[in-house]
């Protein structure tokens, strides 16, 4: 959340050879297709490539400062509003590393494996924030940011320790972990989004999200994620494989919703093979074949990552 993306911490060389510009969406993070942009270099289009440019045998990375102390922490409060009116305030605050999101249900998944967590407690938010020391005032600070937002003051978590903070990501963790299971058990396939908006949407888009989640598979899902970037993620977990077909339509339902804010359908882990089809909603046709270029001048052969991105193709 705070040190920004890969893109933003490289170092690299400028790319020569010509290539056309496709736009940008106003999110923080974006990783559907290729970054093509006024004086690119080449850590910018290999990073997030998705292995269809180049193979890497060898990366130089620049090595962050770590801070005197992290203040790690998980707050719990009464209602998933009252955790989304605190995000817009948090987001801002000074050295904040992390920001994720927890719903209703995804606590409810969670609680028989943390009995310690308030039965009052209907959403959570995690944060990190980098402090000077221990000492430091922003820690009575706290205290007042909980009252403010009607957090469960009592009920949250805080420390300073590594095991702290290790136990506090290990609870973010265990979610997927069980979602992953829960549809293993049941031999149903789990459906979940890498979406982002604009900041000043994220509230539009998680109450879209939770709105038609509740429509189609009322029960069934849970939100959570990197709330702090717009880009909470959706899993849907059907029942049977009767509720796929209703899944499918609901995820490009969502994929569509995104692009009208001015999203991007893949915020962290790219298109891959099976999100192909959803390029073409948030990149005009110009812009696909302008990466379709870029393609195949550096692998005309196209050897690399065949089926990635662009889906089967014949070049």
């Amino acid at each position: 959340f705070m040190d920004g993306t890969t893109r933003e911490i490289k170092r690299g060389e400028r790319v020569e050879f010509p290539y056309r510009i496709v736009h940008q969406p106003a999110t923080t993070k974006n990783a559907a297709g290729y970054y093509l942009q006024p004086d690119l270099e080449w850590l910018d289009l290999l990073a997030g490539s998705e292995g269809t440019l180049g193979i890497v045998t060898e990366a130089e990375l620049a090595l962050l400062p770590e801070p005197p102390a992290i203040l790690s922490g998980v707050v719990f409060f009464p209602s998933e509003e009252s955790a989304l009116d605190a995000v817009d305030i948090w987001r801002l605050i000074a050295g904040l590393r992390l920001l994720e999101s927890m719903d209703t249900r995804a606590l409810d998944l969670l609680r028989p494996r943390y009995p310690e967590m308030s039965s009052g407690a209907r959403a959570a938010l995690l944060v990190e924030q980098d402090l000077a020391s221990e000492d430091d005032p922003e820690v009575d600070t706290w205290a007042d940011r909980l009252n403010a937002q009607s957090a469960l003051e009592e009920e949250s978590w805080f420390g300073f320790r590594p095991s702290d903070r290790e136990r506090f990501r290990a609870f973010r963790h265990t979610l997927p972990a069980m979602i992953v299971e829960r549809a293993r058990r049941g031999n149903c396939r789990k459906f979940s989004t890498d979406f982002a908006v604009p900041l000043a949407c994220n509230r539009d888009l998680y109450n879209f999200y939770r709105e038609r989640c509740e429509s189609v598979f009322p029960n069934q899902y849970t939100i959570f994620g990197h709330i702090g970037d717009a880009n909470v993620h959706v899993n849907l977990m059907p029942d049977s494989s009767e509720g796929d077909e209703r899944a499918e339509a609901l995820m490009e339902d969502f994929a569509h919703y995104v692009v009208s804010l001015g999203g991007t359908v893949a915020a962290e882990h790219g298109i891959g093979k099976h999100k192909a089809n959803l390029l073409k909603l948030m990149y005009s046709a110009d812009e696909i074949e302008a990466m379709r270029d870029v393609k195949r001048h550096l692998d005309p052969q196209w050897l690399l990552g065949q089926g990635t991105i662009f889906g089967p193709s014949k070049n």
